[in-house]
């Protein structure tokens, strides 16, 4: 479904999209490209992170969360710091000692 319409640019520089594009599309922004001898408005998604979510979701099936993983890269990270604790101090942390 083609379709042209001439828009006015505001003053400040500001152009308004149509009610039915904007319906059809989904979407409440757009991305313009700029390609020099033309302007290209693309339909974008309103949250892009949760399209990207959902675009990349068979990837990630069966896999651990973004909470597991944030959860085991802490782990990590607490065990490299008592190593770094136990080779320049030689013994246990303070937070281990009872």
């Amino acid at each position: 479904m083609a379709m042209s319409k001439r828009l006015t640019i505001s003053r400040g520089g500001q152009v308004s999209v149509p009610a039915a594009v904007r319906k059809r599309w989904g979407t409440n922004t757009v991305l313009a490209e700029d390609r020099g001898d033309h302007l290209v408005l693309r339909p974008t998604p309103s949250d892009p992170i949760e399209a990207a979510r959902g675009a990349f979701a068979e990837y990630f099936k069966g896999g651990p969360t973004v909470d597991e993983m944030r959860a085991e890269y802490r782990e990590e990270e607490i065990e490299a710091e008592e190593g770094k604790w136990r080779r320049y101090y030689h013994g246990d942390p303070p937070w281990e000692r009872e």
